[in-house]
């Protein structure tokens, strides 16, 4: 009984939460509501039916049981039109109250009905992070999506590898990423805030790891981002580059140019509380960007990743401004320099599956770069804002 009532009264007070940024029954797009009245209408029509059902079952119980002193079979009923009819038109009825309004919304999102205006976005899904396209901003970022409230986003969806699916659950549904196809979704933000993005298809090992964030901003904001974006990287006024104490909020690298969410206002579910995993440790030292610009423009990072004006690669997330973004490794850890600087020296152990090698030092990588090297090439990239 007492372990009953502790679950009970964990479940009200964790009701009571206003800071819900992963529930579809906080819609803050006209998509989400539809999809939430939907929701509506199926629970209600499902109570109903419910409640018909055992109705019925009951009265059958109750009427029909078998009473004491009476033997034998209870009468036999073979078949009757009138209850066959209904029991088909009623299931009829219900199926058309729900396919209704379902299709109707479906319609109402086609592609052919997103407006002119509306601000057009590439998605496309890597195993295991995600990759942002403004084709028409000349914008290129990775694992933080920026949008305008006010403005339908219209989204084109495909994959680098095996299916994924975009999900932003405040603002609309699932809508599946796939290889060698272009899928749609669009909806509009109805207010700034910062919320969490899923991959809702598993795809591999760390599927779970494959988040991102979104951040709703004014068009003000977000026409400064778009123009800070489409400059090159340049060095900013980024955190202390020590990898000591580094991990606590006050350490994360905040956005330039996305008021109101600085350090002092980010909302606690803007900060990831993934773990660093056992065994995995960095020494206490102090990285110079100068010193890691020169190591990343003559090491192996430039096979793989963009950085506007320095290097061309195309296979991992472009990191041209990856100093203003909050979050790294598809938005599993804090970006600061500790957590950075682990990432840096084994990608595999941080992100299980990361087709990113281990570049530091160890038993396994004797050749890898030395703790004072991580650290110096963090340091580069946090100071790329």
């Amino acid at each position: 009984m007492s372990i009953a009532l502790s679950v009970f009264i964990c479940a009200v007070i964790a009701a009571c939460s206003t800071d819900i940024p992963n529930s579809t029954l906080n819609p803050n797009s006209q998509f989400g509501r539809d999809i939430d009245r939907l929701f509506d209408w199926l629970l209600l029509g499902g109570a109903i039916v419910f409640t018909i059902v055992e109705v019925g079952v009951l009265f059958t119980i109750i009427l029909f049981r078998r009473r004491g002193g009476k033997g034998g079979k209870p009468r036999q009923v073979y078949g009757n039109a009138t209850l066959e009819i209904t029991w088909t038109l009623i299931p009829a009825a219900v199926l058309a109250f729900i396919a209704v309004p379902t299709v109707r919304t479906i319609f109402k999102y086609r592609p052919e009905n997103v407006p002119a205006d509306a601000l057009q976005v590439q998605v496309i899904g890597h195993q295991w992070w995600w990759e942002f396209r403004y084709p028409e901003l000349g914008v290129v970022t990775a694992n933080e999506l920026v949008l305008p409230v006010g403005r339908t986003a219209n989204f084109a969806l495909t994959s680098k590898d095996v299916i994924h699916s975009f999900w932003i659950p405040s603002m609309a549904g699932k809508r599946d990423v796939i290889a060698n196809r272009t899928n749609h979704i669009y909806f509009k933000p109805d207010s700034a805030y910062a919320w969490n993005g899923f991959c809702a298809e598993f795809c591999g090992t760390s599927h779970a790891n494959m988040r991102f964030k979104v951040f709703t901003v004014s068009p003000a904001a977000f026409d400064a981002w778009v123009a800070h974006q489409k400059t090159g990287p340049r060095f900013g006024d980024g955190p202390d580059s020590s990898v000591a104490g580094a991990g606590n909020v006050g350490a994360v690298a905040a956005p330039l140019t996305l008021a109101g969410f600085t350090n002092g206002k980010r909302p606690a579910h803007l900060v990831p509380s993934t773990p660093i995993p056992k065994g995995l440790a960095i020494a206490n030292v102090t990285g110079d960007a100068t010193r890691g610009a020169q190591l990343y423009k003559t090491g192996a990072c430039i096979a793989c990743h963009v950085v506007q004006g320095v290097s061309p690669g195309i296979v991992g997330p472009n990191l041209t401004h990856f100093g203003s973004r909050t979050t790294l490794a598809s938005a599993l850890y804090p970006n600061d320099p500790r957590h950075l600087a682990l990432w840096i020296k084994d990608a595999p152990a941080m992100k299980p599956g990361s087709l990113m090698p281990a570049l530091g030092r160890s038993a396994r990588t004797p050749a890898g770069y030395t703790d004072q090297q991580v650290a110096d090439i963090a340091a580069y990239l946090l100071a790329l804002k």
